[in-house]
């Protein structure tokens, strides 16, 4: 009589283990096709960045162009601008200090020797000593307006870029929308998921780009424009300062 209940009661837990194995396997089957298992991961369940810019279609050719022209425009923006903003705080006191002992070859000489704007605009003005005052001060503002000119060089190519490239995206987003009305109507009643999808892809892709890009170029512009304000203001103020020398002897 023991003998038998115990029989039974092993049989029962050899089936309940063998029914709980058969349930792991299922769960681990079921994890595994969905790539929750380390190394079950299918390869095509993730997109790299290259896959993502080719799913977005022609459109990402210009979108990438002015993605280059963006980032030339800023690397050549900084390097001028690193050079432009270099300033000797005693700069105009040691013209000042020349001009009143009379060494305006020195003075000359200190301008040719510094590359910085405020250099180039007093050096501008010195060379016309001896003259009228107004002419001295047009040729410093012609003078000054070329290094505005350098400065400000290529950055209306951040500011274009800033402006076009949503609208690249915008024209990409068009695209995607053409597309997936064409291929629902090759499709017929039959609609999926994978239907639409290439379309969808284009759409998303091609808006995020364009907008990437766009505020990209507009955050650089107006960051180097504030960089840009400050220079011009220097040489203005450096101008100024040498004007008032010059009328110094005259009080």
């Amino acid at each position: 009589m023991l003998n038998s209940i115990f029989l039974q009661i092993t049989a029962a837990g050899g089936t309940a283990a063998t029914g709980a194995t058969a349930v792991a396997d299922t769960a681990h089957k079921a994890a595994a096709a969905a790539g929750l298992v380390p190394g079950t991961e299918n390869p095509q369940d993730s997109l790299s960045l290259l896959q993502l810019i080719i799913k977005g279609g022609y459109i990402m050719i210009p979108i990438g162009l002015l993605l280059f022209f963006a980032i030339y425009a800023l690397i050549d923006r900084i390097i001028a601008l690193s050079r432009a903003s270099r300033h000797d705080k005693n700069f105009i006191l040691t013209i000042k200090d020349f001009i009143v002992s009379g060494n305006l070859e020195a003075a000359r000489m200190l301008c040719k020797s510094n590359t910085s704007p405020e250099a180039v605009i007093v050096g501008k003005g010195l060379s016309r000593l001896g003259k009228p005052v107004t002419e001295i001060r047009e040729a410093m503002e012609g003078a000054g307006k070329g290094e505005v000119y350098k400065v400000e060089k290529n950055m209306i190519i951040l500011n274009i870029i800033g402006r076009i490239a949503p609208m690249f995206g915008f024209v990409g987003t068009i695209i995607g929308v053409v597309i997936i009305f064409y291929d629902i109507s090759l499709a017929g009643g039959d609609i999926k998921i994978d239907t639409i999808s290439h379309g969808l892809y284009q759409k998303m892709i091609t808006s995020a780009a364009g907008l990437i890009v766009g505020i990209f170029a507009f955050a650089s512009y107006h960051i180097l424009n504030m960089v840009i304000e400050k220079i011009i203001h220097r040489m203005e103020n450096t101008s100024m300062q040498f004007m008032d020398i010059l009328n110094e002897p005259s009080k």
